[in-house]
């Protein structure tokens, strides 16, 4: 008899221990699967669900097409625009390069703190300190990541997240400071030197050779104009009237000098001189580094590259990491003489 009532007692002692320690397993376990990732080493909090970044800033954004703006901690600024600006299958290396770069660009921009470009944009865009556009650079929404990647969304985040997250806060400095961290698509087999382009000369920005750009898709693209829309469009867009000699064919531009990064530095069109770039943007060509070729009333233009040229180079990023190279070889290559090193966010 009393044998009997110890055991059913052990028996209620061993129920009451049990169903708590059962509804503690039961709502842990989603809890940590939520705010982490799996990895072979276990559970590890993710920096984009976790503010891990000390004294983090937030980014607040004009979104051009929807005209309205949105606030969001800077790890997640940069996750859209790494997805923005690069493609997400990019090798690894070269995805954490852009995060850098991408961070980099946004921490030189809020340490001037002096944002006078947003005006064009409008009311709708006061308070904002960046644009989703290229003039700043590219950034997209979760909700259009969606929308964009559908079935491949799980897979193409994990990739942009990584990135992002194994350079969580770090940013490409010179002399202790955030450069300006210029990137482009694709180069001509060289980068440009910062003055031959924009117009400061930025010790960093400097001239470097990047054949691997050969293997882009975009290193070489062709378009083709009359020759009445040709002056035209550079007339509207200079303000320059151009004087045409009566016989054309191919001499109807020469060029007078070329940049150390072999693109156009200054041709002349008829009577005018004008520079690669004017002639880049005025008709719309891929790159500064451009030949012609008259038919009849058309001329046809080859360009090499694609984009200004400074900086960064994508898809040579991209064919580096194939090879094998790091993220800091990457940087270090197209950044001269900088360090990788936390920002400081004060």
């Amino acid at each position: 008899m009393h044998k009997g009532m110890f055991l059913v007692g052990l028996l209620l002692v061993g129920v009451m221990v049990a169903i708590p320690a059962l509804l503690v397993h039961h709502t842990a376990s989603p809890t940590l699967v939520e705010q982490g990732t799996q990895s072979k080493g276990g559970m590890k909090k993710s920096s984009l669900e976790k503010n891990d970044v000390l004294n983090e800033p937030s980014v607040t954004v004009y979104l051009s097409h929807e005209k309205r703006r949105i606030t969001l901690p800077l790890e997640r600024y940069i996750r859209g625009v790494v997805a923005a600006e690069m493609p997400a299958d990019f090798h690894v290396e070269a995805l954490k390069a852009q995060a850098l770069a991408a961070r980099t660009y946004i921490a030189n921009r809020l340490s001037k703190n002096s944002f006078p470009d947003m005006k064009q944009w409008g009311t709708k865009a006061k308070g904002a300190q960046v644009t989703d556009t290229v003039q700043h650079q590219a950034f997209v929404t979760d909700t259009v990541l969606r929308e964009k990647w559908g079935a491949k969304y799980d897979a193409l985040s994990k990739r942009v997240n990584e990135a992002v997250a194994s350079t969580g806060g770090e940013v490409i400095q010179y002399n202790g400071k955030p450069i300006y961290a210029a990137f482009f698509s694709t180069s001509n087999g060289y980068t440009e030197n910062s003055e031959d382009y924009f117009t400061e000369k930025m010790p960093y920005l400097r001239s470097v050779a990047s054949p691997w750009d050969r293997q882009s898709p975009k290193y070489e693209t062709k378009k083709t104009f009359s020759l009445a829309e040709l002056t035209q469009r550079i007339q509207k867009s200079t303000g320059k009237q151009i004087a045409m000699a009566t016989s054309t064919g191919n001499g109807i531009m020469q060029v007078k000098d070329r940049t150390p990064g072999n693109r156009i530095g200054q041709l002349r069109i008829g009577d005018q001189l004008f520079t690669g770039r004017q002639v880049r943007e005025a008709l719309g060509l891929s790159s500064s580094d451009f030949s012609w070729k008259v038919k009849g009333k058309d001329i046809t233009f080859t360009t090499k590259g694609y984009g200004h040229g400074v900086g960064m180079s994508q898809w040579g990023a991209n064919l580096m990491a194939q090879q094998g190279k790091s993220v800091q070889s990457i940087i270090k290559h197209y950044y001269q003489g900088v360090a990788i090193a936390k920002g400081n966010w004060k």
